[in-house]
């Protein structure tokens, strides 16, 4: 196992530890510390080129900094950028996996969890997927990566995706923009008082609650009937405005992150399927482009119906 060099961080200086490796992570590698005099630590170590996917590390310490005094992150204990490390405090807790969000009792405290966050401090930078999309595409042209058939098929419907979302749109606020089930940490096991914290805040910044509620319906496998109940316990009485908005950005979170795969698979050294990945999100994307479902949901977050 390949070590960042812990010895020159000032929380373990003088200190003896304990490391280990957690799993997870596609551009981090995170490990466990444990230090003789009780410290409890995760130490995140990141590699390879973060501006190719739009990562900026400074706004990710600040974030992370901001979710921690919002009450549902982990506490910075130091941030290293000429180390590319971020020391983070521990969490105890079991890391969420897709199944875990059939327990309607997961499902309520996942969303109590983002109603926190984004009740939080703002975050430092803006995040919009519609922005994003364009930069990693711009990037996929400009480097001669792989693309499969068919992707600017979908340009003009992706426009219309971006016209129906801008004619109400939403007030910003803190988002994490990544909640795929391992970065919620649910604590009820430990603890006993039921609470989920979120991890991870690379691609954080501010940006429309209904994004996040988005990515993590389509990141998860929520069904039908889950994306239903887990708007519902954010929202308490959703509209059909509402839950069209989060089915809609369910789609920005497939077509706009698929590309992010695809940058991935040509230029990670880190030993992963990052084509398939990205290949799955396309995939769920084009189902709902050419689905029969689409001209409704643009018709009802565009007239709030």
């Amino acid at each position: 196992m390949t070590t960042p060099p812990l010895d020159r961080l000032a929380c373990l200086a003088g200190r003896s530890w304990r490391v280990r490796e957690l799993p997870g992570g596609l551009t981090n590698t995170n490990f466990h510390v444990t230090t003789d005099d009780g410290r409890d630590l995760v130490v995140r170590w990141s590699q390879g080129d973060a501006g190719l996917l739009g990562i900026d590390r400074d706004n990710e310490a600040h974030n992370t900094a901001a979710a921690a005094e919002a009450g549902v992150g982990a506490e910075v204990v130091e941030y290293r950028p000429d180390l590319a490390m971020l020391v983070i405090t521990y969490l105890q807790g079991r890391a969420l996996v897709d199944e875990s969000f059939a327990d309607p009792a997961v499902l309520a405290r996942a969303a109590d969890a983002c109603r926190r966050l984004h009740a939080g401090p703002r975050f430092a930078g803006d995040f919009d997927m519609f922005s994003r999309q364009a930069a990693y595409l711009r990037t996929v042209r400009e480097r001669g990566y792989a693309l499969p058939d068919g992707y600017d098929d979908h340009a003009a419907a992706w426009a219309d995706v971006r016209r129906a979302l801008a004619v109400a749109p939403r007030p910003t606020v803190p988002c994490n923009n990544d909640l795929l089930a391992g970065n919620f940490i649910d604590d009820a096991t430990w603890h006993g008082q039921g609470r989920v914290w979120l991890i991870d805040y690379e691609y954080s910044g501010n940006n429309d609650p209904c994004f996040e509620l988005g990515n993590t319906a389509t990141e998860c496998g929520l069904n039908p009937e889950q994306v239903e109940a887990y708007v519902e316990c954010y929202f308490g009485r959703p509209t059909r405005a509402d839950l069209a908005r989060v089915r809609l950005q369910m789609l920005c979170s497939e077509y706009g992150w698929s590309l992010w795969g695809f940058i991935q698979a040509a230029a990670s050294p880190i030993d992963y399927d990052f084509h398939g990945w990205g290949m799955e999100r396309y995939e769920k994307a084009v189902a709902t482009f050419r689905g029969p479902d689409l001209p409704r949901l643009l018709e009802e977050v565009a007239t709030g119906g």
